[in-house]
């Protein structure tokens, strides 16, 4: 089954939590701090794999965690860093942020590569801590959260040559003819509902890789049907096949048909409109085709005296090699899409530094009998400590003390016993002490 869009979880690892520990030797009563860092977590990163043409794999598995770092050691060791995530994605893979629709990576070569969710770094042991006047302190930090987000995957084939036109015209049997793939044919529309992708050997030693895209129909610029799902897929090739049915099967007329795929294909992407195009008129082999095809070549001079029409049959195979060489020929003055340089930086989360005096920043707003203390460096603060020792509630309340918490919750009536809660955690004020409890 060809899948070409997927949304799936990916999480870093967590930083492994820093450890409080002292020196324990022979001769030693009394030995300082000896507790090491937690280790790094794992990174998400996305890999191309050429070997890969789906993202089938994505249906069974949406969910994609590394591991967190190792918990720092005693002996100031710190804690292993985890292994990276490896997640293989095939060429012509768009990672697309869920929340921000931000395009954080575009992957088509083998082994090319991006971040996609970075591991949070490891918490400080208690040997970072140490300071002259507290030289063995009972204080460390959890480890950093890692980065999580739902990220949409979105494939758009990678071939040279895509066949568009309306529903039966022809482009299945036309690539089931100049190469080995063996498209679903039959005589009713959409039996193509996903790219089929063959190799073309020309015949004088040059080759290219065509895609029969499904055929799309008016409306499809604004997803009507499969439209989007279809028309992504054009964005990569480099020459447009543009097949017609010149015989006018169920009263069409050809050079409307050949107007209408064209207005989808600029409405959705303007790009589209430049990409160098050739009309295969097909089905030559059917009656009143050749008179079509003098009217269509008349009407089309009108709009883009510069496009060549070449008249095909894929059932007798008339005209088949002369398109061949005539695309190759194309394929060799086309140049190659620019090498894209790499992505393994691009999809890092953005960092807005913030204001000196909003980061120092704290409001109280009051919740019954409850103050409640909003900052952004007392949060990030004490999500990061280990809130379970002495030292670590005194460099809390030495923090609040700086920045003047202690000082605004007496101004709006604060006592002993008060409750006090920041973020998840809940004190209660002393009055006339340094630190809550």
């Amino acid at each position: 089954m060809f899948v070409d869009k997927a949304k799936i979880y990916v999480k870093g690892g967590d930083g492994g939590d820093g450890l409080v520990a002292f020196r324990r030797e022979k001769y030693v009563p009394e030995g300082g701090p000896a507790g090491g860092d937690g280790g790094k977590g794992g990174d998400v990163i996305f890999r191309v794999d050429e070997g890969l043409r789906t993202l089938m794999d994505f249906r069974y598995q949406r969910h994609f965690k590394a591991q967190r770092g190792e918990k720092g050691r005693n002996k100031s060791q710190h804690g292993a860093n985890a292994e990276n995530m490896i997640v293989r994605v095939p060429p012509g893979t768009v990672v697309i942020d869920d929340d921000s629709q931000e395009v954080l990576a575009d992957l088509t070569r083998h082994g090319q590569q991006v971040v996609v969710a970075r591991g949070g770094r490891g918490g400080r042991g208690n040997i970072r801590f140490a300071t002259p006047n507290n030289p063995a302190p009972e204080l460390a930090e959890h480890g950093e959260e890692g980065e999580e987000r739902w990220v949409v995957l979105e494939l758009k084939v990678m071939a040279d040559v895509g066949l568009v036109g309306f529903p039966s015209v022809g482009k299945s049997t036309l690539l089931s003819v100049v190469s080995a793939a063996k498209p679903k044919i039959g005589a009713y529309h959409f039996t193509t509902i996903t790219p089929n992708l063959g190799v073309v050997e020309v015949g004088d030693g040059r080759s290219f890789v065509m895609a029969d895209l499904p055929g799309l129909i008016e409306g499809a610029h604004e997803g009507v049907g499969l439209g989007h799902e279809f028309l992504r897929h054009v964005e990569r090739t480099r020459l447009i096949v543009h097949v017609v049915d010149m015989a006018g099967s169920e009263g069409r007329d050809p050079f409307e048909d050949w107007q209408k795929i064209n207005d989808e294909l600029r409405q959705y992407n303007a790009d589209l409109e430049k990409r160098p195009q050739i009309v295969a008129a097909n089905k030559m082999d059917m009656p009143e085709a050749a008179e079509h095809l003098t009217k269509f070549r008349e009407e089309v001079t009108k709009v883009r005296g510069d496009l060549e029409i070449l008249p095909i049959s894929s059932l007798t195979r008339q005209g088949i090699q002369e398109l061949l060489y005539r695309v190759s020929d194309l394929l060799e003055q086309i140049p190659e899409a620019p090498a894209i340089e790499e992505v393994t930086e691009l999809a890092e989360r953005k960092i807005y530094k913030l204001d000196k005096t909003e980061d120092e920043g704290f409001t109280i707003r009051r919740e019954n009998e409850t103050f409640v203390v909003e900052s952004v460096k007392i949060e990030r603060m004490m999500k990061r400590m280990q809130l379970n020792s002495h030292d670590a509630i005194l460099k809390l309340a030495r923090t609040l003390r700086h920045m003047g918490v202690d000082d605004e919750l007496r101004k709006r009536g604060a006592k002993d016993g008060t409750p006090v809660r920041i973020g998840d955690f809940e004190f209660e004020f002393v009055e006339g002490s340094s630190y809550y409890y």
